[in-house]
Order: structure tokens, then sequence, then C-alpha cells
């Protein structure tokens, strides 16, 4: 299982980031083979439009199986994600990575 957590830095204990379209980074963490990647967004800051479907195409093509944010895509990049398979957790804006995966693992977030 690939999980994707969006970020405002690039290890365990860094914050999640609550946006989605213009995260940071993604921190992606591959739970078969325990490889962490670190993937830079920081380029969608300056789309004025069309950043979530963007990074929504990004996600795809890390080939994630979870996506754990703060407040979700918007509408257009949730459409995206769904389509590909992709699950996706809110509710971790005010934790860090490590928190972030333990509250998935327990079931503390929410899945839309």
């Amino acid at each position: 299982m690939r999980i994707a957590f969006t970020t405002k830095g690039t290890d365990w204990d860094t914050k999640i980031d609550p946006r989605f379209g213009r995260t940071e980074y993604f921190f992606v963490y591959d739970e078969q083979s325990k490889n962490i990647e670190h993937i830079d967004n920081t380029d969608s800051a300056n789309d004025a439009h069309g950043a979530g479907p963007k990074t929504a195409q990004k996600l795809f093509d890390l080939k994630a199986d979870v996506l754990i944010t703060g407040n979700g895509p918007g509408g257009n990049a949730a459409t995206v994600l769904e389509k590909a398979g992709t699950e996706i957790y809110i509710g971790a804006g005010e934790m860090t990575v490590k928190e972030a995966y333990e509250a998935y693992k327990t079931n503390k977030l929410k899945k839309i």
C-alpha cells in the first residue's frame, strides 16, 4: 500500500499541509517496501487556476493507494482521484506525518 501525505516538509515529524492542490510536498510511504519518497510540489503555488487537478495528476503518477491530508481536494481533483481508485482521508491538518499515519491505522481519520 502506497500512502501519500500532503506535507510542509520531508520527514516523519513534519506537519501535514492542510491544502491539497498547493501542498508544498508529498511524503509517500510504501508500507510493503518501507521506502519513503519526497515529491516537491512547490511549483503549484504559482498556478492561478487548476492547481488541484494538476496535483491530482501528480498523485496519480505516484500510484498512491491512499491520500491523507487536512481539508481534502476540491471537487475536480477529488473526482480524478476517486476515478483512479485513491482512497482519501481528511482531518490530519494539525498532525505530523507520524501522527497522521497512526490516526489512519487506527481509523481516526474521516474517509471521503
